[in-house]
């Protein structure tokens, strides 16, 4: 069986299925051995919100202000946008033409010229 997957090219593929499989019969395992011996009370503490080990101080609904979603969204973008420099550089080391470069510059100015029209409205600040 094993000389008909291994000329058939199902071989490299077999392991695969074992390692799924294997996943999935652990898992099961798992979820079975913790609903068998584990507790199964609810107690006030349970469905407290727990926030890195300290007791809450108000309630999870609390509203955030707008600027921190701002700020959230521009740090993501531009967190992204540092993303896309690096296979710049690494194309870039093999000292490919004048082109690049000025798409580079390029780049980088319309990062920073988002920047400064970020700071100028007022994004920067926390209130």
């Amino acid at each position: 069986m094993f000389t008909q997957m291994m000329q058939s090219g199902l071989y490299d593929f077999f392991f695969v299925f074992l390692f799924f499989i294997i996943s999935i019969a652990l898992s099961l395992i798992m979820v079975t051995f913790n609903a068998l011996i584990g507790p199964s009370f609810m107690g006030e503490k349970k469905t407290a919100t727990y926030e890195s080990g300290m007791a809450p101080i108000k309630t999870a609904w609390m509203q955030f202000g707008a600027s921190y979603y701002l700020f959230a969204l521009i740090f993501l973008a531009f967190d992204v946008d540092v993303l896309y420099l690096f296979p710049v550089l690494l194309v870039y080391q093999r000292g490919t033409g004048f082109d690049e470069l000025t798409s580079l510059i390029l780049f980088l100015f319309l990062i920073s010229l988002a920047i400064v029209y970020a700071w100028r409205k007022g994004a920067f600040i926390w209130r």
